[in-house]
């Protein structure tokens, strides 16, 4: 008599989401796979630390078949899925190799977005999503001082200090707030022929407060934190040009325009959806929102395909009016949902729609600063940055990562000292890896020398 064939559990993606839904299901009589195109699993919420030196990528990256060792009934694939046939039920992945499935769960996450400026803004202003970027970040902003200790004109030499954040929300506040600690405690006293204190950082946001997801006071507590860090913040306002040496920003309000010369620009403006998503509209018809997020059922499966669940940052799921936010906290919860849901079809239960239990938003501005929107509890300062620190330690998938960070943190509190300041990577513009020319000033467009000439 042959065995019964167990039920084919295929999981896409091995961010938050994706990990959780594996785990929920480590005792299910089913076969997991789990198939990532990176072979480990990234705590992005502290992907701006390693930008910034604070942290080094193994810090907050654990290897997805380290995670799910224990996990018997989990299989780990390393591949990047690019189609899928939803007729004969398989994945399809870059290599053409397909991967069978019964249930199919989809957590690829998000990618930036640049607000069709893909081609001609990604390269000069990076964002901020894979360790990739992280390190990209911390050799561009590591460059650029030393470019400054070696440049004698003033006005590049200003140029090169000068660093222009795109976008208000958790990632540029943070990336902010920690690369103003970089120049005014960490890096002072290192340079010989500058101040690093001398550096220029601007956060630039369209809309009128930063963290515009926070209550207003929250809001306003951030904005002066980073303020009292040195940090410029310019709300309604935004960019409309980025080049290798300027950016050019418009006042939403006067709609007067003004040029910033600088070398380093960093994105944290927005997100769309990973491209499965067109594999997933062409395939099966889904509906997408402006991000290319794919619209799901109150089970988290899509329109006449059951067998598909779409979660994390991908999913565009509304709740008492208005889409989940694309955090941490939704992923997991989606992704143990969707694990009791498959419990629960096989035992013929009924299914109750997902419900995000929201358990507060943290947000960090730097050393013993932080918000804090906890229910009806809203607050900032030392309290919600303490809240912080031990949220983040307990959310670090293994121990040694929590120890590690746990150690380093506590080393660079005391000591305001960065240890992983290594400049690695691929090679970048030639400005950051020689001295300017002398003479050669900062390059204008035609059209903008005016914005100069009036300031």
């Amino acid at each position: 008599m042959s065995r019964k064939r167990k039920e084919r559990i295929v999981i896409v993606g091995g961010g938050f989401g994706g990990l959780y839904t594996a785990q929920a299901m480590r005792d299910a009589p089913v076969a997991v796979t789990l198939i990532d195109r990176r072979n480990f699993h990234l705590f992005q919420p502290l992907l701006y630390q390693v930008a910034t030196g604070s942290l080094s990528p193994e810090d907050i990256a654990s290897p997805l078949r380290g995670i799910l060792k224990r996990v018997k009934n989990a299989t780990v694939l390393t591949g990047e899925v690019i189609d899928l046939d939803p007729e004969r039920r398989v994945v399809i992945l870059e290599d053409g190799d397909e991967v069978a499935y019964d249930e199919l769960i989809i957590a690829t996450g998000a990618s930036h977005h640049y607000f069709g400026r893909d081609a001609e803004w990604e390269e000069v202003a990076p964002g901020l999503k894979t360790i990739e970027d992280a390190v990209k970040i911390r050799r561009r902003v590591l460059l650029a001082f030393e470019a400054a200790e070696r440049e004698s004109n003033p006005e590049r030499r200003r140029a090169l200090l000068t660093f222009v954040i795109v976008g208000g929300g958790p990632t540029g506040v943070e990336l902010a707030g920690a690369l103003a600690e970089l120049a005014r405690h960490t890096l002072r006293g290192e340079f010989r022929n500058f101040d690093p204190t001398e550096a220029s950082i601007t956060l630039v946001e369209g809309l009128d407060r930063v963290l515009a997801a926070y209550p207003e006071a929250l809001s306003a507590a951030a904005a002066a934190a980073l303020q009292a860090k040195g940090v410029t913040v310019r709300t309604k306002t935004t960019v409309t040009e980025i080049a290798a040496e300027h950016v050019i920003v418009r006042d939403t309000d006067t709609g007067e325009q003004s040029l910033l010369p600088t070398h380093t620009v960093l994105w944290g403006a927005g997100v769309k959806a990973s491209p499965l998503s067109e594999a997933l509209a062409r395939r099966v018809g889904a509906k997408q929102d402006r991000s290319g997020r794919v619209k799901v059922l109150p089970d988290l499966t899509l329109p006449g395909y059951p067998d598909i669940f779409v979660i994390g940052d991908l999913a565009h799921y509304e709740q008492d009016g208005a889409p989940l936010p694309g955090v941490a906290q939704v992923a997991m919860q989606q992704g143990e949902y969707v694990a009791d849901v498959l419990r629960r079809r096989r035992f013929d239960k009924a299914i109750r729609p997902f419900r995000y239990k929201d358990k507060g938003m943290l947000a960090v501005i730097g050393r013993n600063e932080a918000v804090a929107d906890i229910g009806n509890l809203h607050f900032h300062g030392f309290l919600a940055w303490l809240i912080w620190v031990f949220v983040h330690i307990n959310f670090l998938i293994e121990f040694d990562n929590k120890f590690r960070v746990m150690t380093q943190w506590g080393w660079n509190y005391v000591t305001r000292k960065r240890g992983a300041r290594l400049i690695t990577g691929e090679a970048e513009p030639v400005w950051l890896q020689l001295p300017l020319a002398p003479g050669r000033g900062v390059a204008v467009p035609e059209d903008v020398e005016e914005l100069i000439e009036a300031g």
